[in-house]
């Protein structure tokens, strides 16, 4: 238990009627959680406010409310009153688990693509050069060996400092983070000691929350303003956006790029389904990973080794033994020859590198096809974007649901039309039902042929109308090449 006076350091308090030398058991910003003991955290979230529910808090026996107005309290609840609430939230949430990030090596990694791949990445590398690692990623979290299931890129205040927690408690020393724009702009981070944050790349996506993509790279760009002096900010500077990261950082400045100098330059040699070669400065390392887009990956994973520190030529060997990361770029054959790869590109920048790796690998006999859709209650703008390079880049295309969510997946389909040209009409076709688009696919295929089942990824479900159902894009398709050998 905690004194809410502790857990208050560095919130910037406006005043406080009640007393602050309480104990306080846990932090609650959900109502609906709070008891005797709690500290509830009034936040004005996108669709409901918390200042609205104090009353019924009260009522569960929560003793001390933390808001950014002065309200009617009785005289046993203490009310604290803050200017940013979703800021307090963070600060008491690391000031109750004890400061956890200034207890790990904390490395957060941002970008629209290929924040997954880095951190797993970035995890697995130093788990193999014998260090205790921690994950927070999109498609897991990770102590160690042990597994635990993630729901949000980056978790809320409450559960990523009691996370950070844990992984102090199991002896862990590196922490690798993806950090989302959502993350940042809700203040979930605040607080946290970075050692080193890592940018990949900016690209179009999540204009629904950031509305105009200048705030989205203001978002991405307050992460690396906000590292300590102490820590190290490394940038993909063959995106033009790399370098505005770096602008007013206090970190140390690194850089990593395929196509212009870096301190982490990188050349791809070879590009195969059987790997990579790729030379990193001066260096030519083998690969398992396929694709520009990994290439960019592994430069960054092996700038982060260099920066902490690691010996350049364990990390190459180490680098060669890595895996793909689940549903990023992941592919399977069937007896018959039919190459299929499912990827969870779901902007527009993600599909176009993903079937760039593929027409760099491909012979030209075989024929591409790519199944693909796009979520709903999402940045509706990248819809007829993502078809139109679809169509562009394959040879045969298959519009179909992704995450509908509350949406009509008839509607997605039809805007997403609107990016098909009159040219590409004739090889374009859409099937509503997911499994369904894959299954045509793949019977639509021959021996030789390409099958991109792009948008879900690593996802195990598909959320219609606010229920998630089961379904895996690599297991369908894997029953479906089963099912042709028969």
């Amino acid at each position: 238990m905690k004194k809410l006076s502790d857990i208050l350091y560095g919130v910037k308090i406006i005043s406080v009627d009640g007393a602050t030398d309480i104990g306080v058991q846990e932090i609650c910003f959900d109502s609906r959680k709070t008891k005797e003991g709690s500290v509830f955290v009034a936040i004005r979230g996108s669709v409901s406010d918390g200042h609205n529910y104090i009353n019924s808090v009260i009522e569960s026996g929560c003793k001390i409310i933390v808001a950014e107005e002065k309200v009617d309290v009785p005289d046993e609840v203490t009310l604290v009153v803050t200017d940013d609430s979703q800021r307090a939230l963070a600060l008491m949430a690391n000031n109750f688990f004890d400061e956890p990030s200034s207890k790990l090596k904390l490395i957060g990694v941002t970008g629209t693509n290929g924040k997954t791949t880095t951190t797993t990445l970035l995890f697995n590398l130093f788990t193999k050069l014998g260090y205790h690692c921690g994950l927070l990623s999109t498609v897991v979290n990770r102590i160690g060996s042990e597994v635990i299931p993630s729901t949000h890129t980056t978790p809320d205040p409450i559960q990523l400092n009691a996370l950070l927690a844990e992984m102090v408690s199991s002896g862990c020393s590196h922490v690798f983070m993806e950090v989302s724009s959502h993350a940042v702009r809700q203040k979930r981070i605040d607080g946290l000691i970075f050692a080193g944050g890592v940018f990949t790349n900016i690209t179009h996506d999540h204009l629904d929350y950031h509305k105009t993509f200048a705030e989205y790279i203001r978002v991405k760009k307050s992460f690396f303003d906000h590292l300590p002096k102490g820590a190290f900010a490394l940038v993909n500077v063959d995106d033009k956006n790399g370098e505005v990261m770096l602008q007013n950082t206090k970190a140390s400045q690194y850089s990593f790029a395929l196509k212009t100098g870096a301190d982490y330059k990188g050349k791809v040699i070879e590009n195969q389904f059987s790997g990579l070669v790729l030379n990193i400065n001066g260096i030519e390392v083998w690969t398992k990973l396929i694709g520009d887009f990994n290439a960019y990956n592994l430069l960054a994973v092996y700038g982060v080794s260099q920066l902490m520190g690691e010996n350049s030529t364990e990390v190459l060997t180490a680098l060669s033994t890595l895996e793909s990361v689940d549903g990023r770029f992941q592919y399977i054959q069937s007896p018959s020859g039919i190459t299929a790869i499912i990827d969870y590109a779901h902007t527009p920048d993600a599909l176009e590198n993903v079937l760039k790796t593929i027409a760099n690998i491909r012979t030209k006999n075989e024929t591409v096809f790519t199944v693909v859709g796009c979520g709903g209650d999402r940045d509706k703008a990248k819809r007829p974007q993502m078809a139109s390079i679809a169509c562009r880049m394959s040879d045969k295309v298959i519009l179909t649901s992704d995450n509908p969510r509350s949406e009509e997946p008839q509607t997605i389909i039809d805007e997403m039309m609107e990016g098909v040209g009159g040219e590409y009409f004739k090889k374009t076709i859409s099937i509503l039902d997911r499994a369904q688009a894959i299954k045509t696919a793949v019977s639509m295929a021959e021996k030789g042929d390409i099958i991109l089942i792009a948008g879900k990824g690593h996802e195990k479900y598909q959320e219609i109308k606010g229920v998630r159902h089961d379904f895996d894009d690599m297991k369908i398709t894997t029953e479906m090449f089963l099912k042709l050998e028969k």
